[in-house]
């Protein structure tokens, strides 16, 4: 099985990360789609930024959509080039604090509205967020974020109570043993963030369903 091959935040060694430029540069690459991470401004607008902050240092939670850089896009408009270029796209929600707001059954929305759905998976580490995915959208799928080792026993649980259809491990959490659970339990498995070739054999010789990472060139080695 050769995995899905997506983009970290798009291109990043090339282009501005989290950018439409950035974006199709990814699927011009050959990748199969892109990962991104929604924000939401304190006017509900939902944009595609990784931080909270911009580089000047505002605050997104406090800023309008009219005061944004021209670079940083709207969710709406990159779930539109997904809907027209036919990209897979890993949306992971970020959060400010566990109780979810408003983004999360906005973003399900406007994935639904999309008709994107069957070629999205939402992530992230927050189980509160999943948790709420899952009553917004039960049937589009979820992942749980993971980047430090959890008691197995714990994140089953987690798993459970978010529903979520993946496990999506830092790289180095992964090894023959978690591939074997997952397996067991039904779960994918996507990782992140894959910049070495060796490391991008390694994941995919044990079955992983999904490489992210910065380097179109690198993620394409394992087909």
């Amino acid at each position: 099985m050769t995995p899905l091959l997506l983009g970290h935040r798009g291109t990043p060694a090339l282009h501005r990360e989290n950018t439409l430029t950035g974006f199709q540069a990814a699927l011009d690459a050959g990748l199969d789609g892109v990962e991104l991470d929604v924000r939401r401004l304190g006017d509900g607008t939902l944009v595609v930024h990784h931080d909270a902050q911009l580089e000047d240092g505002r605050s997104l939670p406090t800023l309008r959509a009219a005061e944004l850089p021209a670079f940083v896009p709207t969710l709406d408009a990159v779930l539109a080039w997904a809907a027209d270029t036919g990209a897979f796209v890993n949306v992971e929600l970020k959060h400010e604090t566990a109780r979810p707001d408003d983004r999360v059954g906005r973003t399900l929305d406007a994935i639904r509205a999309h008709g994107l759905t069957r070629r999205v998976i939402v992530s992230s580490f927050m189980p509160t967020l999943l948790r709420a995915a899952r009553d917004a959208a039960p049937d589009t799928p979820r992942g749980l974020l993971t980047h430090k080792p959890y008691p197995p026993l714990l994140v089953r649980a987690v798993m459970a109570w978010t529903g979520s259809a993946a496990l999506h491990p830092h790289h180095t959490l992964i090894n023959a043993a978690l591939m074997a659970t997952a397996r067991r339990r039904g779960w994918q498995v996507n990782t992140w963030t894959v910049n070495e070739p060796a490391e991008a054999a390694r994941l995919s010789a044990l079955g992983v369903h999904a490489l992210i990472g910065d380097h179109p060139d690198v993620l394409l080695t394992v087909r």
